[in-house]
């Protein structure tokens, strides 16, 4: 396991404002992060502070291993803010700038643009691009210098359909390279499809740290569709796997309350004579997992203030 961001135990106050509240977690080289949260989460403090923008009211972080490692932003590109160019320079002659600025070769700003789809607009000024184009610029900008570690903040915020599908493809094809994505966003479309880890933040603090496949510890549901449905919901409710059976208009929806696989069912139900037309295991999907954890951390909240 190869840590590249250690957080601990990092909080920033604004006078009587809490904006990030004691959170830690870490990232692990190669993956995408989604840092995910409402509006006023402190996902954007959480960046700034451990990209050395916004001083902490307390804690730290580590950049690959070490504690105020300044060597470390040379390794990182990152985007916190809304795209700012000349806006009568080319995309080719901003990029110029920038790479003088990062130290990089100018000899790689026409891979970067190729990779954001603006190699063909290279000599066309930033004023004219449209607010996705210029999104994908400040990509290909924060690409330059080659970094290990690609840092979004909100970065399909503003953008039409198109424009979100095509930063996400981008964003898929960066992160097929071995770059660690860090991710943040308000939208649970955008953290479903394209990252592999979630960090879910509320009211500044950190409420859920691991795979975006395990958000829910809940186990899922089967949906089973058979033409006996009476002796169907019999068999099942003579097992030991369910704690909730339902009857719907096409199909009976069985919760899980005992880990148990597709196969195994299905095994289990041609044994008893009951042979199937649809099974499908499903969870819920990101939306209801966020909610069910915002649910979650309010009833423990709630919990506790009454004890106190």
């Amino acid at each position: 396991m190869n840590i590249v961001l250690e957080i601990d135990k990092l909080s920033k106050h604004f006078g009587s404002l809490v904006a990030v509240d004691n959170i830690s977690f870490s990232v692990e080289k190669g993956n995408v992060y989604g840092l995910l949260g409402p509006n006023g989460s402190g996902k954007t403090t959480t960046l700034g502070m451990i990209l050395n923008v916004v001083n902490p009211t307390k804690g730290s972080w580590k950049w690959f291993g070490k504690e105020h490692n300044p060597e470390a932003l040379k390794k990182i590109g990152a985007i916190i803010e809304r795209p700012n160019f000349y806006p009568y320079l080319s995309a080719a002659k901003n990029l110029q700038i920038v790479a003088n600025i990062k130290q990089a070769s100018v000899s790689l700003i026409d891979e970067k643009l190729e990779i954001v789809d603006l190699l063909h607009r290279k000599n066309d000024k930033f004023a004219a691009f449209s607010l996705g184009m210029k999104q994908r610029l400040a990509i290909a900008a924060a690409l330059l210098n080659n970094p290990e570690v690609l840092i979004l903040d909100e970065p399909t915020n503003g953008l039409d359909p198109q424009g979100i599908i095509k930063i996400r493809e981008i964003i898929k094809q960066i992160a097929e390279t071995g770059t660690t994505i860090i991710l943040a966003s308000h939208l649970l479309d955008e953290v479903e499809k394209v990252c592999s880890h979630a960090v879910v933040l509320n009211k500044g603090k950190s409420i859920y740290c691991g795979t975006v496949e395990n958000m829910s510890s809940e186990l899922g549901y089967f949906e089973l569709g058979t033409a006996n449905v009476d002796n169907l919901i019999g068999i099942l409710e003579s097992m030991p796997y369910f704690e909730k059976i339902v009857r719907k208009q096409h199909f009976v929806s069985a919760t899980l309350k005992t880990d148990l696989d597709a196969e195994e069912l299905n095994k289990i139900l041609v044994n008893s004579g009951i042979f199937l037309s649809h099974l499908v295991k499903r969870k819920d999907n990101l939306e209801q997992q966020f909610l069910n954890l915002i649910k979650n951390e309010t009833d423990v909240t709630i919990t506790k203030n009454r004890v106190e």
